[in-house]
């Protein structure tokens, strides 16, 4: 398998605009040059998976750590799973910023995930006050070690790396970027480092490609250009071209 191209569709696309979006959304790759991944809100979730015309996993964009209870409005991961869904996105930043999820929050959400048979998609990464004060690697140690021990009887997981100051703001971190923070990730993860590692924030077709053929760089976790189906082929594209380039490395 090639690189891995996810859309984050947040708090976008009803039912109806989903199969909308797969009446339209072709790109021109093999089967099998990249992984697609969707992660559409939860209600959209069957329509989704109902009208996709192409290979891809589905997964949520957040679970809660329980099994069951009295949490209203949320899901669980044996729920998820029974949806149909394969992945489950934890620790988003606007998970973390937004809601005030804690880096203990994250890594019980993780473990609750790993539990049901779900494969974990952990977002990390620093906001810009961090970066200017020279915590990048402190903060990135810090939330991937807060979840190496939930991932480590994991059959498959993916990080993403999100540097916060680069989403929805049009600011992009530079590939130069990207491979240094990821290997900070990488290191971070020990025994673990083999697991693909995305980068998100503000990606789109003029910069995917550069973003990643660079070192470490194993895909892309994309945000509002996933949100049309033309744009959202084009990174695709990208991703198969750069995936086609790269060395293997087992996962």
């Amino acid at each position: 398998m090639g690189k891995v191209v996810a859309g984050n569709w947040k708090m976008h696309h009803g039912p109806a605009a989903a199969a909308a979006f797969f009446s339209r959304f072709s790109p021109r790759t093999a089967p099998d040059a990249v992984e697609i991944l969707f992660f559409p809100p939860v209600i959209s979730l069957a329509a989704a998976m109902r009208t996709v015309g192409v290979p891809a996993g589905f997964g949520v964009q957040n679970i809660h750590s329980e099994k069951a209870g009295a949490f209203t409005g949320e899901t669980s991961a044996e729920m998820a799973g029974e949806a149909g869904a394969r992945f489950a996105l934890i620790g988003h930043s606007e998970r973390r910023h937004i809601f005030g999820e804690s880096d203990a929050e994250v890594s019980a959400k993780t473990g609750a995930a790993v539990r049901a048979g779900l494969v974990p998609v952990v977002c990390v990464g620093e906001l810009l006050g961090e970066r200017r004060a020279g915590l990048l690697e402190e903060v990135l140690r810090r939330q991937v070690g807060a979840i190496v021990e939930p991932l480590a009887t994991a059959s498959r997981f993916m990080v993403a790396y999100e540097p916060v100051w680069a989403i929805g703001t049009g600011e992009t971190a530079t590939p130069g970027d990207a491979a240094e923070a990821h290997a900070i990730v990488r290191s971070a993860l020990g025994e673990l480092a083999s697991a693909p590692i995305l980068y998100g924030g503000s990606v789109k077709p003029g910069n995917a490609s550069a973003l990643m053929s660079a070192p470490d760089v194993d895909g892309v976790l994309v945000g509002g250009a996933s949100l049309d189906p033309d744009i959202f082929a084009r990174i695709v594209e990208a991703g198969a071209a750069a995936g086609s380039a790269d060395p293997v490395r087992e996962r």
